[in-house]
């Protein structure tokens, strides 16, 4: 009798060991992701772009097109995806995004890993015109999709965009009430143009996500390129506010723009030095031979200074000479 009731008690061990295991499988990793808070929390998201010429004056674009945002692109979801990632390769959603803007295969990823209830919901903002300007719209957050990730293209660009990766918005039990990020250009591998205007020039092979800085690429055509400065100032931010349930809205908050400016622009100008050419080659040595000759050499200006930056060095050199066969002027 004793045998039969630990068999019996060994097989339920056994069992319940087998089923948790398979739990398990069934949930996937969290990547300590997970949120035990009781119910969903709604938050009101704010994106403000503050590319100006005064914080980045090199090679600011003024027309065709000026500078501007694509519409934001955001997705909830779980520690099992990813929208991007910064140090990977993009994927085809994100490359199209980056470099022209078409979010078909973002849209189709996002509803793929929905199915596979890795993605809780999509939401999208309008586009901002100008380089310097607000848009919003209104998450809903589950408990078992507490990350957000977004989008936002720089219009113009080669392929660059700012975004946020997985952001965990609920720690442990508890949602955030507030959050405010300050967001950095990202070049998302897949065009090797270095300016706002380059034409299109695929990287073969595609190349991992980077953040662009004030001296990576560090080369001096690229439009971040500012030596001067050990990091670039922010070119957007977001802010994420928690909306209380009980609260009432005489207006909804989706997807529209809000009105420009809503506070101070709180960045400082940025310096750009001036720079020029290298000298061109020492033009003839003319002059009579009997007081001697002047040659000239001469430089041009590549990109005018602003904002209190270095300015611009003599264009024109001369030096005495003696004249070639001691032949005058013509």
């Amino acid at each position: 009798m004793m045998s039969s009731k630990l068999l019996s008690c060994g097989w339920l061990q056994q069992l319940l060991v087998v089923l948790l295991k398979l739990t398990l499988s069934f949930a996937g990793p969290t990547n300590g992701t997970e949120c035990t808070a009781r119910g969903p929390a709604s938050y009101i998201l704010v994106f403000t772009g503050h590319w100006s010429p005064q914080t980045f004056p090199k090679q600011y674009p003024l027309f065709r097109p000026p500078a501007q945002w694509s519409k934001l692109i955001a997705i909830t979801h779980n520690g099992q995806h990813r929208l991007f990632q910064e140090g990977a390769l993009a994927s085809i959603g994100v490359q199209n995004f980056a470099e022209v803007g078409v979010t078909v295969e973002l849209v189709k990823g996002a509803k793929d890993a929905r199915k596979r209830r890795e993605v809780g919901a999509m939401y999208r903002t309008a586009g901002i015109p100008t380089g310097i300007g607000h848009s919003s719209t209104e998450l809903l957050l589950q408990p078992r999709s507490p990350l957000l990730s977004l989008m936002v293209k720089v219009i113009p660009s080669p392929d660059w965009f700012v975004g946020v990766d997985s952001l965990n918005l609920c720690e442990g039990g508890q949602w955030k009430q507030e959050m405010t990020l300050d967001l950095q250009p990202l070049d998302s591998g897949t065009d090797s143009g270095f300016t706002f205007s380059s034409p299109n020039y695929p990287t073969v092979p595609q190349e991992n996500i980077t953040r662009i800085t004030s001296q990576m690429p560090n080369h001096p055509a690229n439009s971040f390129f500012y030596p001067r400065l050990t990091e670039l100032p922010p070119i957007a931010s977001i802010r994420l506010t928690r909306q209380s349930r009980s609260s009432a809205r005489q207006t909804p908050m989706s997807n529209h723009i809000l009105p420009h400016p809503i506070h101070p622009q709180r960045f400082s100008e940025t310096p750009l030095d001036c720079e020029v050419s290298m000298w061109s080659s020492w033009g003839l040595c003319l002059g009579p031979c009997s007081r001697g000759g002047v040659r000239h050499r001469t430089r041009y200006i590549l990109l005018r200074p602003a904002n209190a930056g270095t300015p611009c060095p003599e264009l024109e050199e001369q030096t005495e000479c003696t004249p070639h066969n001691c032949l005058k002027r013509q």
